[in-house]
């Protein structure tokens, strides 16, 4: 399960482009929480630690409880980053209000293990990754922080879809309509070149035969010429 994440916040009273213009020349990013039928609270937080959170690979996954100091901290999962398109500074964050067992929306990011008991990989087949991430639906008190795929016994030309992979208690594929894949493992470039050149060296002994075959045999009508879709 991720870890749970406290960040520190304070509440905005000016709002616009200007206001928020002058939060981040002094090192604050303007962010808001909202949901649970609640009024939306605008606040600004500490882009030093912001960035620290965002640079731990697994903050949009994350329950986050936002403490403004003003009672409570604010239990939330942060839903959207954006950044700037020059400096790729964070500029603003959307918070989602949450409460503890809330049925949550996430996108979990997905590790493979067991490479060295890949048969494919071990001859020099590539792992061709499908899916970086999986979306999920489970509780937000146990978000997984990453899942797992082993690659043990997997061959060149096998693949790993959503049916292969075992999920934590309580979480399931938000995409229930097909059994997607994940990945697989694909011949070596060199493996394949190979094959190709025996292939041709097959196709030229064959030709002379063929040849020989054909002479003193009548020409053969020529072809119709293809339509003009099969053309293109």
């Amino acid at each position: 399960m991720s870890d749970q994440l406290t960040l520190a916040a304070e509440t905005r009273d000016r709002g616009g482009k200007g206001a928020s213009r002058d939060l981040r020349r002094n090192g604050r990013v303007p962010a808001v929480i909202y949901g649970m039928k609640q009024d939306p609270i605008s606040i600004h937080v500490e882009e030093k630690a912001l960035l620290k959170m965002l640079m731990t690979g697994h903050f949009m996954n994350t329950v986050v409880m936002i403490d403004t100091g003003k009672g409570a901290a604010t239990r939330t999962l942060p839903k959207d980053v954006a950044f700037d398109v020059v400096s790729d500074r964070p500029i603003h964050v959307d918070f989602l209000r949450i409460s503890e067992h809330a049925t949550v929306h996430v996108n979990v990011p997905v590790h493979f293990v067991d490479e060295d008991e890949s048969k494919g990989i071990k001859i020099g087949g590539v792992l061709n990754i499908v899916r970086h991430e999986l979306e999920l639906i489970c509780d937000a008190a146990d978000i997984p922080g990453e899942i797992a795929i082993s690659l043990k016994g997997l061959e060149v030309g096998d693949s790993i879809h959503i049916s292969n992979v075992t999920l934590p208690k309580g979480a399931k594929s938000a995409i229930d309509d097909r059994d997607f894949t994940i990945a697989t493992i694909v011949a070596p470039s060199a493996l394949k070149s190979t094959e190709g050149d025996t292939e041709t060296e097959a196709a030229t002994a064959e030709a002379p035969a063929e040849t020989a075959e054909a002479e003193g045999e009548a020409p053969a009508a020529e072809e119709a010429p293809a339509a003009e879709g099969d053309a293109e």
